[in-house]
């Protein structure tokens, strides 16, 4: 399958991948043909980019770190989470910490797949994806970091949990009424949990400088729980919704987190986050320094920055001649720009 832009999608192509609802449940299915109706509703249910099979890449590998299963209970349990709380009701601990199991052992499991979030957004799961996207970076790089179990999934519930206190947040947050506050209150009031998990949730938006929020807390003040979720937080923004209001690539979100090194985001952690994601994930186009436009079909953990390129030499109605460039193996070759 091959990402594309939503504007560029025509009827009769089919879904490379399935694209979730809000409550877990299956929106459209991996392999459904695209109608001009389908297209019109994910544009305006927010979809900018979705994947598409195309038999040129059919065989390009896009293992994921987490199993449908596993997004849909995630997403459910958010969706159920944020149900009972509108309500004024309390939520499931033991629910949370069933679906956090069932991540870990994905995340236990894949832990050699380089991190590229694919998932489709729309406006009603985008909240959700942002919880499971952190949650799972967060405990792969806890995992990368040397924590124990027990360290695993307090970090794990910290993380998937730690917006909470955005349920019912006034647009502007100050003082007490910051949403890492709200759900520092929230949370510590959890007697099954750590009072460590309440702190990820209290802690992700301070910075190792000291001019984060909301308390300003710099450097060992900040538990390592809330630099791992920081760092996830941040690139999981960038790559969805940057601060600047365009999504940025892998590649161009990971430069701003490696500037922010040592200042905004914990250096060490940054160092681990390098070593765990697609820079150039597999099934987007790029431009070669050498003027050859191709889709990235492999990785090389370790080398995220020499990934291999399928270059189409030849395409016409009688047939098509690739071939393919391992730039781990052509240290003069770059890549130029992203295509897609």
């Amino acid at each position: 399958m091959k990402l594309v832009d939503i504007e560029t999608v025509e009827p009769g192509q089919i879904l490379g991948k399935t694209i979730f609802s809000s409550n877990g449940t299956v929106l459209l299915s991996t392999g459904v043909q695209l109608t001009v109706y389908m297209i019109s509703t994910l544009k305006r249910i927010g979809v900018t980019t979705i994947y598409i099979d195309n038999p040129m890449y059919r065989d390009i590998s896009h293992d994921e770190m987490l199993s449908e299963d596993t997004k849909r209970a995630v997403i459910h349990q958010m969706s159920e989470m944020f149900g009972s709380l509108r309500s004024g009701k309390s939520f499931s601990s033991k629910a949370i910490g069933q679906t956090i199991d069932d991540l870990l052992d994905d995340v236990l499991k894949n832990q050699n797949i380089l991190i590229h979030l694919s998932d489709i957004r729309t406006a009603d799961n985008a909240m959700f994806l942002h919880a499971m996207n952190v949650c799972m970076i967060s405990s792969l790089l806890g995992l990368n970091m040397g924590l124990n179990m027990i360290q695993l999934k307090e970090l794990a519930i910290g993380a998937l949990l730690h917006d909470i206190g955005k349920l019912g947040a006034p647009e502007v947050q100050e003082g007490r009424m910051h949403h890492a506050w709200r759900g520092f209150d929230l949370l510590k009031n959890k007697r099954e949990y750590s009072l460590l998990i309440a702190h990820v949730a209290f802690q992700h938006h301070e910075t190792i400088n000291g001019t984060g929020v909301p308390r300003g807390l710099a450097g060992e003040d900040i538990h390592i729980y809330a630099k791992i979720t920081a760092v996830a937080n941040v690139y999981d923004n960038m790559i969805y919704n940057s601060v600047d209001g365009m999504p940025l690539l892998p590649h161009e979100a990971c430069e701003r987190l490696n500037a922010m090194s040592g200042t905004l985001l914990d250096h060490e952690v940054l160092v681990h986050f390098m070593r765990i994601v697609s820079i150039y994930p597999n099934g987007i186009s790029v431009k070669l320094t050498n003027r050859q436009t191709g889709v990235v079909v492999g990785q090389h953990r370790g080398l995220p920055g020499r990934p291999i390129i399928r270059v189409i030499d030849k395409e016409d109605d009688e047939a098509v001649s690739y071939r393919e460039i391992d730039l781990a193996q052509h240290p003069t070759i770059f890549i130029e720009s992203v295509l897609s």
